[in-house]
């Protein structure tokens, strides 16, 4: 199977522009021949802190909330990220995965909470997993990436490839983004695919560089610094 990551600059809080951002890229992907896509943290939004604890019209209802009915139609399975909306007070930074028939696959809610986060997210407490293609798939979410036991759990638990939504910015964040992920590839035996912002997001610029790692850590594919696009990386059950 291939599988792309995708890396984009988004509009600030804009929810309906970046879901139409997303939606080209994964058709971008699809045409590549890619099966599935994965987003960046925070894909709708961008890493938009202080209007996402004040405005919870940016949240996301649910799997079947009709803004992402564009990225369902793609014809490709996506990995997404968004605030999403959960029982309590507090939403969740959590990845939706949907089949290339836009059916929901599963769910996963960031389970590390990076400092300022904590305020304003509830987190996770249960291991992403799902299969597409034969492949067993774990997710991680950009500061969960940093806890070795999360991603040796997918290993020992039959995953194949570790997908990583992220947000690493210029600056440390290159140094971080260039250790962390070869390391859980190294590691683990997983391929590793990283997708990460490109331009500004929030406080930060994003780096760009959203790439794909071998079991063993080599680096088989890597995106620019400076422009939105998909790299691709084709992937083998084993």
């Amino acid at each position: 199977m291939k599988i792309a990551a995708a890396q984009f600059c988004c509009v600030p809080a804009d929810v309906p522009a970046n879901a139409a951002l997303a939606a080209a890229l994964a058709a971008a992907a699809r045409d590549e021949g890619a099966g599935l896509v994965v987003f960046p943290e925070f894909t709708l939004t961008g890493y938009e802190l202080e209007a996402l604890a004040g405005d919870p019209g940016l949240w996301v209802d649910g799997p079947d909330d009709p803004r992402l009915d564009a990225l369902r139609s793609a014809r490709i399975a996506t990995a997404v990220n968004v605030a999403l909306r959960t029982d309590g007070p507090r939403p969740a930074i959590a990845t939706l995965v949907y089949d290339a028939d836009g059916a929901h696959v599963t769910t996963y809610a960031k389970q590390h909470l990076y400092r300022h986060e904590q305020g304003v997210f509830v987190a996770g407490t249960a291991d992403g997993r799902f299969e597409l293609g034969g492949i067993r798939f774990s997710l991680g979410i950009c500061f969960d990436n940093h806890f070795p036991d999360l991603t040796g759990r997918a290993a020992a638990d039959g995953c194949r490839v570790h997908l990583a939504s992220s947000l690493y910015g210029t600056g440390d964040g290159i140094a971080e983004r260039a250790t962390v992920y070869p390391g859980i590839a190294r590691e683990t035996g997983l391929y590793t695919v990283l997708a990460n912002h490109v331009g500004q997001a929030g406080p930060w610029t994003g780096c760009g560089r959203s790439a794909a790692w071998a079991p063993g850590g080599e680096l088989l594919a890597e995106a620019g610094a400076d422009a939105p696009g998909v790299v691709t990386v084709e992937v083998t059950a084993g």
